[in-house]
């Protein structure tokens, strides 16, 4: 199963590494929305792909329909819990249309840049150009995918949100949709090595939350919002 796992590695890093040498040469020449529209898609499409054979060999099992409902609705925010490295990829692959906030440093990483570049993936390294450019995007008709914690659940039930999403919210005058992602695997959580074999198959579900109204207050929002995610994560067992 180990070589399963790393079977499983390669091929993600393949299709990766192929789609960005795709959107190096696409980036220069396509039109901006029409760029965004083809780079977005396309990572879904990848990562939709890599989810199909890690099913096919019984190494995870991703209940993730429920986004379907939300997969052309413009201009919406989805916030969700954080307990793997895998949520962008399993949130994504189901919002075609979506961005993520990424760390500065992944623009530049060869798996990710080019594709995150032509999508129009937003940086997080200035703090008012990584909300102005969000504001601008949902108020072009496109979603968010966003994580308040900021980082991996590191302590449960979850990390104290940061700020941001609720001023964004608030900017693009946009809804806030809830997402539970919910999880028993430890595979790259906090501290889990890429290459550890965890207990198989790895189990996501992903459920919808409430919705939420952007508020004038943005600071009581971003409470309420922690509030609720730390009473509707389900608690996960400790890694064996």
């Amino acid at each position: 199963m180990t070589l399963l796992l790393h079977a499983q590695l390669l091929l993600l890093g393949l299709l990766s590494l192929g789609w960005n040498l795709i959107a190096m040469l696409l980036h220069p020449v396509l039109p901006r929305e029409r760029a965004l529209k083809v780079g977005r898609a396309a990572i879904a499409r990848v990562y939709s792909i890599c989810w199909y054979v890690a099913a096919l060999t019984g190494m995870l099992k991703i209940e993730s329909k429920v986004l379907d409902v939300l997969r052309d609705e413009p201009r919406l925010i989805v916030v969700a819990n954080h307990p793997s490295m895998l949520d962008a990829l399993i949130l994504v692959a189901r919002l075609p249309r979506s961005a993520c906030i990424m760390k500065a440093e992944l623009m530049s990483n060869v798996f990710l840049g080019a594709g995150a570049r032509l999508a129009r993936y937003i940086r997080n390294d200035s703090p008012r150009g990584m909300i102005r450019l969000a504001v601008e995007d949902l108020k072009q008709g496109g979603q968010l995918v966003i994580f308040p914690e900021g980082t991996r659940t590191a302590r449960e039930p979850i990390n104290p949100f940061r700020p941001g999403v609720t001023l964004i919210a608030k900017l693009a005058n946009a809804p806030i949709q809830t997402v539970f992602i919910d999880t028993d695997s430890p595979y790259l959580g906090k501290g889990w090595p890429l290459w550890r074999l965890p207990p198989l198959p790895m189990v996501f579900t992903v459920r919808m939350g409430e919705r939420f109204a952007p508020s004038q207050d943005t600071h009581a929002l971003l409470g309420q919002l922690e509030r609720y995610f730390a009473a509707g994560v389900k608690p996960r067992r400790p890694a064996a």
